[in-house]
């Protein structure tokens, strides 16, 4: 019987919460239930890091630490986690965490509003790193923004975490908190509250019945852009299903022919597995958002939500993935070139979920993606590019393209590509790919970039992939 309440662990005790309302954010409650007011709002979209918290969830009897934009995060989610605010960071006789003494003694704070989200985001990185280099330390802090101290004295505080004691009062409590933490975590829930209903199963079975009663529910496993249309549009959400309480959906395997990544793996853990496999992937996903984002985004919700700016979704077109989907009595396998119908429309009927994504694995390809942002860490693309090819005796014998932000769907440059197979790489054949682009994209303007910016940008990517391949270094574009 799923049960009406969400229990969370803060300040060493389990808070049981009764009903809560689905479409309340962690940091509304956090800031007017629970009356601490450190964790601070700034955008409500997960951009300036000032709302982060840090999350404890159980992990082969260990606790695993993640920041998440509190903002974005709705309440019942919270539930069998740990949560963990600024103000838990001192200790019971009042001595600062180490986080907090390296902030104050390398002088990294100012007018103090952006600061308590830093220090939870390096908190994060305290504990979930044993040396603390420049690119770790600047991945950890990418989706913190601070308008007055500026950055180098808060790179200055994180440099100087490696010599501090990592034997923190958490670290002391962990036995008492991992228990708390089996405790509470092994339920089902449906909540009913005020016309809206919020449920989080815990098996597909249970997801199946749940959508055959409430096929117009809306599926929440990030809810980093759904979240938005509490936070940004200021409407209701009637009816929500959390994917991310079902385990068997948080996998990837490898069969050595595909990568098969299910719905909920968050893209931080397929971050590090696909680095192996498609470098420019892992690229481009550090900068699809800020930790805090990654640590809870999914491909699967990345491709429902069908944006023309889903970072993720070109690359996947590029490399001929597939999505499982799966409804209520039977699953079926399509192609992701054949998934998205409009803008923001897709093949995904109601009582259907994305199960798993396939992606193949080209041992001879060639793959290189790129990205355009007028932000480079933590911003939404202006123009995104993939390029999958094979190249024998100097031609061009597969190839594959793919353009985020050019349509209103991301989408295949198919007359591009027509121009470059069986053809060799040379400046007049490049030349003509180019000019086909204008016959693939008839790109908007919008207040990312003008539709003449995004027709040059995307020609200059085309040309930047065939000239880093012949010059097999990287090389700089103009526009």
């Amino acid at each position: 019987m799923p049960s009406n309440k969400i229990r969370f662990i803060h300040s060493e005790k389990v808070i049981e919460i009764y009903n809560p309302d689905p479409n309340e954010t962690l940091l509304n409650f956090v800031r007017t239930k629970l009356k601490k007011t450190g964790t601070k709002e700034g955008c409500s979209e997960g951009g300036c890091g000032a709302c982060t918290v840090v999350l404890g969830e159980l992990k082969d009897n260990d606790i695993n630490y993640i920041a998440v934009n509190s903002c974005i995060t709705f309440l019942p989610t919270l539930d069998g986690k740990q949560l963990l605010l600024v103000e838990d960071l001192v200790s019971k006789d009042n001595s600062l965490h180490p986080v907090q003494e390296a902030m104050v003694k390398c002088h990294g704070s100012q007018c103090g509003f952006c600061t308590p989200g830093f220090v939870m985001s390096l908190f994060s990185m305290f504990k979930n790193y044993t040396q603390f280099k420049e690119d770790i330390i600047k991945d950890s802090i990418a989706g913190n923004l601070c308008r007055c101290t500026g950055y180098k004295p808060i790179i200055k505080a994180a440099k100087s975490l490696g010599t501090k004691n990592k034997i923190d009062h958490f670290v002391k409590n962990k036995k008492k908190t991992v228990a708390l933490l089996k405790k509470i975590g092994n339920q089902s829930i449906a909540i009913y509250k005020k016309g809206k209903r919020y449920f989080a199963p815990r098996y597909v079975s249970e997801l199946k019945k749940i959508l055959k009663k409430n096929a117009n529910s809306k599926l929440l496993s990030g809810g980093t852009d759904l979240s938005l249309i509490v936070t940004k549009d200021r409407k209701d959400i009637e009816s929500i299903v959390y994917m991310n309480s079902i385990k068997e959906l948080n996998y990837i395997k490898n069969n050595n022919k595909y990568i098969e990544v299910g719905a909920t793996t968050s893209l931080r853990n397929f971050e590090t597995y696909i680095k192996k496999y498609y470098p420019d992937f892992n690229k481009i996903l550090k900068r699809y958002g800020s930790i805090q984002i990654r640590n809870v985004a999914t491909i699967a919700g990345n491709i429902a939500t069908a944006s023309p700016i889903g970072d993720n979704l070109p690359l996947l077109l590029a490399l001929d993935s597939q999505i499982v989907l799966q409804g209520v009595k039977k699953s079926k396998i399509l192609p992701i070139n054949d998934f998205f119908i409009n803008y923001r429309k897709t093949k995904l009927k109601e009582g259907q979920f994305i199960h798993s994504i396939r992606i193949p694995i080209f041992d001879k390809n060639i793959f290189k993606a790129y990205k355009i942002s007028k932000r480079f860490d933590d911003d939404i693309s202006s123009v995104c590019a993939a390029f999958n090819l094979i190249i024998e005796n100097k031609k061009i014998k597969k190839i594959k393209i793919a353009y985020g932000g050019m349509a209103a769907i991301p989408k295949r440059a198919i007359y591009c590509e027509r121009v470059l197979l069986n053809s060799s790489i040379t400046k007049n054949v490049i030349d003509k790919a180019k000019n086909a682009l204008e016959k693939d994209f008839l790109p908007i303007s919008d207040m990312r970039a003008s539709s003449k910016y995004r027709k040059i940008i995307a020609k200059n990517l085309l040309e930047k992939c065939f000239l880093e391949i012949s010059e097999k270094k990287s090389v700089g574009i103009y526009n």
